[in-house]
């Protein structure tokens, strides 16, 4: 919880004054905003300068999605005593599992995210995807999967963005193809092109937390920065911040590595010198 707690009151501020300014023309310093933050409660995202968790949504899910799994294994280990098999599902059987997706999304609902959609996801990662023989299948049909959740991510984005009319049922089951074949599909990948280890593997995956940490900031920051500058190029004012923090987020994460207390603020060990 540190990490979340850290971030929350340091991080998210400064992302939600840079909200209010951009969307609400808030006129105030940053440190004047500082009582609106804490003070102004809407949806959480911090879009309208009000209190919100940024990024840090995920952790907050996970602890309170960790804390409610405790008790449902415990459930299902007095209530289902023999074991059930599931390694054994064919790839039929695991494409199934979107069909709860759609009825997910709207319950336990904070902040647009659904607690109950990620509790399902992490409860299928402990009771399926956990298992060598899935993983394999789904290796075998990552092409498989793969297309069809691109197909459903462009169709999903499609008709909630660009095509300017409400598909409503039909957009909520692309959303959800889109979702769960994207997993299945990166997962395959992911065995069958990322499992190793090298130098490189090594070394993101010692920076990748104090990375998820920081990178949002700066590309908040860096869209502001360059809005005057790319605001009529879509293109160029998604990519050119999205470089620039990047690269600042890396050499963040690198000095984060090498300051004890950053390194307990960020949820990492510090960097071992050689």
């Amino acid at each position: 919880m540190v990490p979340f707690i850290f971030g929350t009151l340091f991080f998210c501020p400064i992302m939600a004054y840079i909200g209010d300014k951009t969307n609400l023309g808030y006129e105030g310093s940053l440190w004047e905003h500082y009582k609106v933050f804490f003070t102004k409660w809407t949806d959480l995202s911090g879009f309208d300068g009000g209190f919100g968790v940024g990024q840090f949504w995920f952790l907050y899910f996970l602890f309170v999605i960790s804390l409610v799994s405790i008790g449902i294994f415990a459930l299902v280990k007095k209530v289902i005593k023999k074991q059930t098999g599931v390694e054994k599902m064919p790839f039929w059987g695991l494409a199934l599992m979107v069909i709860p997706f759609p009825f997910l999304y709207d319950l336990l609902s904070v902040g647009g995210k659904s607690f109950a959609e990620y509790l399902y996801v992490f409860l299928i990662g402990y009771y399926v995807i956990s298992h060598d023989q899935v993983i394999e299948k789904a290796e075998k049909y990552r092409c498989v999967s793969l297309a069809i959740g691109l197909v459903a991510s462009v169709a999903d984005v499609y008709m909630f963005l660009w095509s300017g009319r409400d598909f409503g049922t039909v957009n909520v089951i692309a959303k959800a193809f889109a979702e769960w074949f994207m997993i299945l599909g990166l997962i395959g990948f992911g065995k069958n092109k990322l499992d190793f280890a090298n130098k490189t593997m090594a070394y993101m995956s010692k920076r990748s937390f104090p990375y998820f940490s920081i990178h949002f900031l700066w590309v908040v920051l860096f869209q502001y920065w360059l809005s005057g500058t790319f605001g009529g190029n879509i293109v160029l004012l998604y990519t050119v911040p999205v470089v620039c923090a990047y690269i600042v987020t890396l050499a963040c994460a690198e000095i984060c590595l090498r300051i004890p207390f950053l390194c307990f603020l960020m949820g990492t060990k510090k960097s071992s010198k050689k």
